[in-house]
């Protein structure tokens, strides 16, 4: 029988136990932020610096006094820009503020209705942010052939999105995430549209190295109890793909064989 052998989540030269990364926005308050992010069992979070304060204004509430990146590898992220050029100064600043930090999520939107990733942008980006010593995590379509584009601009993970930012409507193309996955040699994690725990599962089943969500959990009508699911989710996923699953037949197959029945009577 051929297995498949587990191996770590390595980003960037960095392994990590869990799989599961998570947001920090849409919380009620930062106390809940923290609770949630604690049950979800998260070693990364990503963190909006466009929107939240991580020490730009030192009058108000400093989110990295719930999340301390003593604890926590801190993920600046590029929500809300739509140009490289806004992207790659936005992910500045947040080195800056991180004292040196080097791991980033790239992300440039196309538009405000959809949040589709803007893929010449992104990879114009991209290569600026490697060139500039930057490990980069990028959320980007699910075409196969950008994926591999990113790659060889030597981008630390890929992350195609399964269905629209905030839609909860789960993965809608496990064709292209598949193709993805089989010719990536970087790690691949599902970013975007994740509504529930099963959608997670999924993503896992599938063989993606991991996922990363927000809305799923801080939108929940329990999200720190949705947090937890998430976790079990993504370590059951992840074990449902180690451990392969069965064949899909057209034809019913009995759990007790035929063969061997005592009188006729199984």
């Amino acid at each position: 029988m051929n297995e498949i052998q587990d191996r770590p989540l390595v980003i960037a030269g960095k392994t990590y136990r869990s799989r599961l990364l998570v947001g920090s926005g849409k919380y009620q308050d930062l106390a809940q932020t923290a609770a949630a992010t604690e049950a979800s069992g998260a070693e990364i979070v990503t963190v909006a610096i466009r929107r939240v304060n991580i020490g730009q204004d030192p009058h108000a509430p400093n989110l990295l006094d719930a999340l301390p990146p003593a604890r926590y590898t801190i993920l600046p992220n590029t929500a809300g820009c739509y140009t490289a050029r806004d992207a790659v100064y936005t992910l500045q600043l947040a080195r800056e503020l991180l004292d040196g930090h080097k791991l980033v999520k790239l992300e440039v939107l196309g538009d405000e209705k959809t949040l589709f990733p803007n893929m010449p942008e992104t990879l114009r980006a991209a290569e600026e942010l490697v060139r500039d010593g930057f490990d980069v995590m990028v959320y980007c379509s699910d075409d196969p052939i950008q994926a591999r584009m990113l790659e060889d601009i030597g981008v630390a993970a890929v992350m195609p999105l399964a269905s629209l930012i905030g839609s909860g409507m789960g993965i809608l193309n496990p064709w292209n995430l598949s193709l993805i996955i089989e010719q990536a040699k970087v790690p691949v994690l599902v970013d975007a549209g994740v509504g529930t725990a099963s959608d997670a599962a999924v993503a896992m089943e599938l063989g993606c190295d991991g996922v990363l969500m927000n809305s799923a959990i801080a939108l929940a009508r329990d999200p720190v109890r949705m947090a937890g699911a998430m976790r079990l989710a993504v370590q059951a996923g992840r074990e449902a793909y180690l451990a392969g699953r069965m064949p899909r037949r057209f034809a019913a197959s009995p759990s007790s064989p035929m063969a061997g029945r005592v009188n006729g009577v199984a």
